[in-house]
């Protein structure tokens, strides 16, 4: 009965959520070209807040736990595992004082009304993860620009998305090419439940009522351990809090 109820709350999802980005596609070329950044990453801001709300159709609840007062003007590498799609709007809207920017495959720098935009000119990084010399090189520039600019650089180090919930290992040679060009910057760890939930049953229908969880780790400064002890103690403390069933 759910499901069957799915197929046509999807359908009013995917109407909603692709008029957003059509919306707002047009509303952030002029506030990058005519206003400057400022007024482009508030559009952006905004953008994610509606994509939410998109979600809020189908049911979708977020919490959001940080207990942690990060300052706004310090670097940061968001370190987070990942489940669907879904875990982005959230962790940009959440974290949006901090200015979020993405490490992102290149395949999503063209196509998609709004997205696309935003990863070219929104201060994120496309990479070719079949050129691994060129990524990791981009990386390094990406890394640069995040310090120098006091924003936040989120990494998803499993690669590709865990479609049950349960972790992948880590991939950890982007996080520490990360660390090892923003020396000034804090590691936030933070932990992603149930969003695979809205892929429960495939990319059609999408799933109900799920309650996307995203809680903020302990913040912990680069310089504190060796990058490659730092990473696998981020890893550990993010796998630990995560609930899958096997």
């Amino acid at each position: 009965m759910i499901k069957l109820l799915a197929y046509p709350l999807t359908l009013i999802y995917a109407f909603f959520f692709f008029l957003t980005l059509i919306v707002f596609h047009p509303i952030q070329w002029f506030a990058y070209n005519v206003l400057g950044y400022q007024a482009h990453k508030r559009v952006v801001i905004c953008l994610q807040f509606w994509l939410m709300r998109c979600l809020n159709i189908l049911g979708t609840r977020f919490s959001f736990s940080n207990p942690y007062k990060i300052d706004a003007n310090q670097p940061l590498i968001i370190v987070a595992n990942h489940q669907s799609m879904y875990d982005i709007s959230p962790l940009m809207w959440y974290m949006r004082k901090h200015h979020p920017k993405f490490i992102s495959k290149k395949e999503l720098g063209k196509g998609i009304p709004s997205v696309s935009y935003n990863l070219r000119h929104g201060g994120s990084v496309l990479i070719d993860r079949k050129k691994p010399i060129e990524s990791i090189k981009a990386i390094e520039d990406f890394a640069k620009r995040v310090e120098k600019n006091n924003w936040a650089a989120v990494i998803f180090p499993e690669g590709t998305r865990s479609r049950t919930g349960k972790p992948k290992p880590f991939k950890i040679k982007g996080l520490i090419t990360l660390m090892n060009h923003m020396p000034n910057a804090l590691v936030v760890p933070v932990s992603i439940n149930n969003s695979w939930k809205t892929l429960r049953y495939g990319k059609f229908p999408m799933g109900l009522g799920a309650h996307i969880k995203f809680k903020v780790h302990q913040p912990i400064s680069v310089n504190s351990e060796e990058s490659i002890v730092l990473a696998k103690q981020v890893e550990q403390t993010i796998i630990n809090d995560i609930d899958y069933d096997e």
